[in-house]
């Protein structure tokens, strides 16, 4: 059940990815990599920073344990009455503080980007657009909610779907609005709100088809919902160290040279690929199959879930780190490099993208190993280590962004990620909440084994392929498609000379799924 239910968040999310991968295809043509890029970047981050530490993160990792146990115990408890008042709480700071951001916005974005501030026509449109898409915040937010209560009910395709209405959203602005608007960055920033709009009816459609759309009633502070409210805070800080980490090379960004913050943007990108694919899945499917597992006292199954769930993110997870740390200039040049994207933006981007893909296994790892946490109702330890985490990659960011300039603040994002991931980790194992199964520990040094020998197949395709990476671009394109191809096929092949999976088994879980 959990890896069908993965490979249904995941094939979702690869689908929203690759519109992903159109839309910021057609962002950098439209606004490369200057200045008016990192304005609308910011714009775009700030209401999907608070999504993900407050919605996503605090509210779903808060709110899904405690509705997940009332599903699992339905007859001694009402999980419908607690949804409904879940979601007028929400829905009630989410207003109150989606008002008292667009008023406080001028004072807002110079904390956020603080070298805007000298610069005043950059200063001013990033005040204009970042009112423009913070209302974003309220419809995605309450999509994370109905998304929360439709993958507690094991129901988890709508919900991953619904970011490819974002992106079919933006690459629609992009063409549609920008002739009719000031700039792409306002198209851009018009299309993030409507987005919002259009997610929120999606989710709300098939919410009430499941019979679990929540009616809309007056906010109460009810036990339930002290209970919710009493662990929000310590979870926006133990699941979004992150994002805040990302915050944190915003800010630091923005005090460096012009393109800085889209040369962070554009790597990040990639990462997220493979970690929407698998890091997140991961993390949605197993949060609400730990919390059930955990609450009717099936301890030896909840391990195995964890063990499974980090044997298959560490199964595809390594390989797309190894081959981002060798193929960046190939990637981004392919992917990138036409309009108002040039040839240095690739390089600079580039150095970002390496960086970042040596943390993606630890990305993933926080996805995986958090669960066990939040299922079990510790808040306290996540914000623990959390804010470790955050202290370290202020002082690491700040130690660096003058010799390494951007580079040096995905160094710092990288290293706190990891750190975050092994004390992680180490708690769960000193509590005896978790231990790495025989089975994991056979597995893992042949994955390892098999994505460095892929490694090396990618290598030589692309010194194979270095004059049509170099060529136009339909020749880079199809070059960039041979050698991630070939790449893929060779870690398959390898997987199995090295006995980390087996064809048999792969055909069991292809059935199971």
């Amino acid at each position: 059940m959990l890896i069908r239910s993965i490979a249904t968040v995941g094939s979702m999310t690869l689908i929203s990815r690759i519109l992903g991968f159109v839309r910021d295809v057609a962002v950098a043509w439209a606004l490369g990599a200057g200045w008016m890029a990192d304005v609308f970047f910011v714009a775009f981050k700030l209401p999907n920073l608070f999504r993900r530490l407050f919605a996503e993160g605090a509210f779903n990792l808060a709110f899904i344990p405690i509705f997940a146990g009332k599903l699992e115990l339905e007859n001694e408890s009402n999980p419908r009455v607690f949804a409904a008042q879940a979601q007028s709480g929400l829905l009630l700071v989410l207003l109150l503080f989606t008002v008292a951001m667009e008023l406080a916005m001028p004072w807002v974005v110079a904390l956020i980007a603080p070298g805007f501030v000298d610069e005043p026509e950059k200063y001013n449109l990033a005040v204009e657009l970042v009112r423009i898409t913070f209302p974003y915040l309220i419809f995605i937010s309450m999509v994370s909610l109905l998304a929360g209560i439709l993958n507690s009910l094991g129901k988890f395709w709508a919900a991953a779907a619904s970011p490819i209405l974002l992106n079919i959203c933006l690459i629609s602005a992009v063409f549609g609005l920008t002739p009719l608007l000031e700039s792409p960055a306002h198209a851009l920033s018009w299309g993030v709100a409507g987005a919002g709009a259009v997610q929120l009816l999606w989710m709300m459609f098939h919410a009430a088809r499941a019979g679990w759309l929540p009616p809309l009633v007056r906010p109460r502070l009810t036990e339930d919902v002290k209970r919710l409210l009493k662990r929000i805070v310590p979870v926006a800080f133990g699941a979004g160290i992150y994002q805040i980490s990302l915050l944190i090379d915003t800010i630091i960004a923005s005090l460096l040279a012009s393109g800085s913050i889209s040369y962070l943007f554009y790597a990040d990108r990639l990462v997220q690929l493979p970690l929407g694919v698998v890091g997140i899945a991961v993390g949605t499917a197993l949060l609400p199959l730990l919390s059930r597992q955990i609450k009717a006292g099936k301890d030896v199954e909840a391990l195995d879930s964890q063990n499974r769930a980090l044997e298959f993110a560490l199964l595809l997870t390594l390989p797309a780190a190894v081959a981002l740390m060798v193929l960046p200039d190939t990637l981004i040049g392919a992917l990138f490099e036409r309009g108002e994207f040039s040839a240095e933006a690739t390089h600079k981007t580039a150095l970002a993208l390496m960086v970042f893909a040596s943390g993606l296994p630890a990305f993933v790892l926080v996805k995986a190993l958090a669960p066990g946490y939040f299922a079990r109702e510790d808040m306290a330890t996540p914000i623990k280590i959390g804010t470790f985490c955050v202290l370290l990659n202020v002082v690491i960011a700040v130690s660096l962004m003058e010799p390494l300039a951007h580079v040096g603040l995905a160094v710092a994002t990288v290293v706190s990620q990891w750190l975050n991931a092994i004390l992680l980790a180490v708690f769960l194992i000193r509590r005896g909440h978790f231990h790495f199964d025989p089975r994991f520990k056979k597995r893992l040094p042949r994955m390892l084994l098999a994505s460095m020998f892929m490694g090396v197949a990618v290598m030589v395709l692309q010194n194979v392929l270095v004059d049509q990476i170099h060529g136009a671009l339909f020749e880079k394109v199809l070059a960039l498609v041979a050698i991630v191809g070939g790449g893929m096929l060779a870690y398959g092949v390898f997987v199995l000379i090295f006995g980390v999976s087996s064809i048999g088994e792969v055909k069991g879980l292809m059935r199971k799924s």
